[in-house]
């Protein structure tokens, strides 16, 4: 009875110093692998709440307002450019993962097939919307200004051989229209969603070398706290690069 007493009373003395993180995620990969890291948290004191989001907005804007502690699910350029456009000063603590960027059909089985005047769809925020169309054009199907870079627009296309018309749409809506076009540019964690693998369904996709790593982002002044440097130890920790190898099988590739 004693035993059992002193054991009670240890969870409790842990329960009231384990120290809540709030992070926002979207489903897959990211959530999921939160998820897997709960319980290591758990047992350095961090009990980790992960917000699942389906959008690229609201999770920056949690975190900059301060009602969510930090959030998983972008890469570099697309804060940088949310920073820019929105104002605010949101900071990259981690590195984590590539997820490489793929061109998706239900219509066709390779690139060459795509007919004249084809409809493709891309993002239609700033960063990924230029990266499909820097995919577009390493595929060959497009030609851009030298000066548009990652941030290349629809406008930015000066040769189109194909007369492919590309229209922008909401990143996370693109799987579901994939049956509509002939060709959808899909970010990865929503092509997993939608049961879509990268490396055996996408027609063309980014290499293992590309730039746009997903990061753990969280506001400036939160950036050296302690329950944020455990998760980025543990995020980069020998089990995190298992579990991502294993589950996700080259479609989600660790950077550390």
């Amino acid at each position: 009875m004693k035993k059992t007493l002193l054991a009670l009373a240890a969870l409790s003395v842990f329960a009231v110093h384990a120290e809540p993180l709030q992070v926002a995620a979207t489903p897959v990969p990211h959530a999921e692998i939160l998820e897997f890291l709960k319980p290591a948290l758990a047992e350095q004191g961090v009990e980790l709440d992960v917000k699942v989001f389906t959008d690229y907005v609201q999770p920056n804007v949690q975190v900059a307002e301060g009602r969510l502690d930090a959030n998983f699910f972008q890469h570099q350029p697309y804060l940088d450019e949310f920073n820019k456009t929105k104002g605010t000063t949101l900071v990259s603590v981690a590195g984590v993962h590539i997820e490489p960027f793929g061109a998706y059909s239900s219509k066709i089985k390779k690139l060459d097939d795509l007919k004249e005047g084809a409809s493709v769809v891309i993002p239609n925020d700033a960063t990924n919307g230029g990266r499909a169309l820097l995919l577009l054009q390493t595929a060959g199907l497009i030609k851009l200004k030298p000066e548009a870079g990652i941030t290349a627009t629809p406008r930015d296309i000066v040769e189109n051989p194909k007369k492919i018309k590309v229209r922008e749409l909401e990143a996370a809506t693109l799987p579901r229209v994939l049956n509509q076009v002939d060709l959808a540019l899909i970010n990865t964690n929503y092509a997993l969603e939608a049961g879509l693998n990268p490396n055996k369904d996408a027609l063309v996709i980014e290499g293992a070398d590309s730039p746009y790593v997903n990061i753990l982002v969280t506001r400036e002044d939160n950036k050296d706290a302690e329950t944020i440097q455990k998760l980025v130890k543990a995020l980069h920790s020998d089990e995190a690069k298992a579990f991502i190898n294993e589950k996700y099988k080259g479609a989600v590739v660790p950077v550390f």
